[in-house]
């Protein structure tokens, strides 16, 4: 294989443009922080400002990694879904530990939760999916993720008869699908620097409250 080096070198890193950060006037609470940050991401046009890596440890203490879309924010964390057969759901019940990782470019800032994670209630499961559109719905009621698939017209065929199955019953949900709830033990705030003087701000759980601690770039 060729190496990369030589192509890497050449390509531009940290080229967006940070707003004003102080973090000696940052809230007291990191998930108003990560609402300003985030809002700034989408004044910017920062695409797909809630498209977040999910990091979970498998059965033996492996790291696995993906990306998938941020659902909500609430007082209790932050919030994703998926089945509960898929990898991550697998993972996710055998040790309900997380990390979540956003980064956007357009506006040079990053942020690190880590924390414990909770499902949904049977009745905010069943309203998510309800809430997806059709295909993504057929998608989840045909497809057992993760799992070895033969061929794609197998996947097609799958996914078209759950199709019909929804359209003859608009009220099925799938059995697996889950909401889950990473509430933070810790959140990074990362804001870049061209010179690589990276600002850090870190929260920590004490109890009801957070302590902030700066950080070495």
């Amino acid at each position: 294989m060729q190496p990369l080096r030589d192509s890497l070198r050449p390509l531009k890193s940290l080229t967006g443009t940070p707003p004003p950060f102080d973090p000696s006037a940052a809230p007291d609470n990191p998930l108003d922080l990560f609402v300003e940050w985030f809002t700034h991401a989408v004044e910017a046009g920062q695409v797909e400002p809630h498209a977040m890596t999910l990091s979970t440890v498998d059965a033996d203490g492996v790291p696995d990694a993906r990306v998938l879309i941020l659902k909500d924010l609430t007082d209790d964390g932050w919030w994703f879904a998926s089945s509960s057969a898929s990898a991550k759901g697998v993972e996710l019940t055998a040790n309900p530990v997380a990390a979540l990782t956003f980064y956007w470019p357009a506006v040079g800032r990053s942020v690190r939760v880590r924390g414990t994670v909770s499902r949904g209630s049977e009745d905010e499961n069943a309203r998510d999916f309800s809430r997806r559109g059709i295909g993504a719905r057929a998608v989840a009621l045909g497809s057992p993720q993760s799992q070895p698939l033969g061929s794609h017209d197998e996947s097609e065929a799958a996914i078209e008869l759950a199709a019909r199955e929804l359209d003859a019953h608009p009220e099925l949900v799938s059995p697996t699908w889950t909401l889950w709830c990473v509430r933070p033990e810790s959140v990074e705030f990362w804001q870049s620097d061209a010179e690589r003087k990276h600002q850090r701000l870190r929260y920590g759980r004490q109890g009801q409250s957070w302590s902030t601690t700066l950080l070495w770039p």
